[in-house]
């Protein structure tokens, strides 16, 4: 993990709410109690077409935690792709993180194709799962502010075929420039938008390079 991610996943939950899809029962427990112990709400389904169920009537999920091999297609991604595009079909705001032992580097990148926001590959720490539901709503919030604003929708350029560290920097890139112009290129009032130490704005100015002008 960069440390420009690690940045980005500074944040509070603020009784966000988790939607985690897994047809695994024992691995969801897990994953319910630990988020819960963390302050998240929590809402599970097995199946894709549970998954949707709950996206059609609620459109207060932030992230979806998401496994890509379920009943009746274990061995593939299309159940889970399946959960992707409908959340996309719905419009649905929230982030997905794909959270799979399938192919991994395939299966991020097919993910990402459909519209996921991370990718995390099974066995996965529970710090690094916090740290991309804290990222995940950084940018919720942040596109959730921006729509308020009436601002369209944070659009990435990165090329699927650049893999997926390409498309995790252009949209830090992306979101650390969008604020740097709403604040007028105030480093201060970055960092206190984004919930960053300043540090990390400067580290953001450096590696991609952004200037006052630009």
């Amino acid at each position: 993990m960069t440390e420009a991610t690690e940045a980005l996943g500074a944040g509070e939950p603020s009784g966000e709410v988790v939607l985690i899809v897994d047809d695994d029962s024992a691995l969801r427990g897990a994953l319910s109690s630990m988020l819960d112990m963390h302050g998240y709400k929590i809402l599970e389904a097995d199946s894709r077409r549970s998954a949707v169920s709950v996206l059609d009537s609620d459109e207060n999920v932030a992230v979806i935690i998401l496994d890509l091999g379920m009943p009746p297609a274990v061995h593939s991604t299309e159940e889970g792709l399946g959960v992707i595009r409908a959340a996309s079909a719905l419009l649905h705001p929230a982030k997905i993180i794909v959270l799979t032992g399938q192919d991994h580097e395939q299966s991020a990148l097919e993910a990402i194709r459909e519209g996921a926001f991370d990718f995390l590959a099974k066995p996965a720490s529970i710090d690094d799962i916090l740290k991309a539901v804290s990222r995940a709503l950084l940018f919720f919030r942040k596109e959730k502010l921006m729509a308020a604003e009436g601002t369209t929708r944070l659009q990435f350029n990165a090329k699927v075929s650049d893999g997926l560290k390409a498309v995790r920097e252009e949209a830090e890139e992306k979101l650390v420039r969008q604020v740097l112009k709403d604040t007028g290129f105030n480093v201060y009032a970055t960092a206190a938008r984004l919930g960053l130490k300043r540090e990390s704005i400067y580290y953001f100015l450096k590696k991609f390079g952004i200037k006052r002008d630009d």
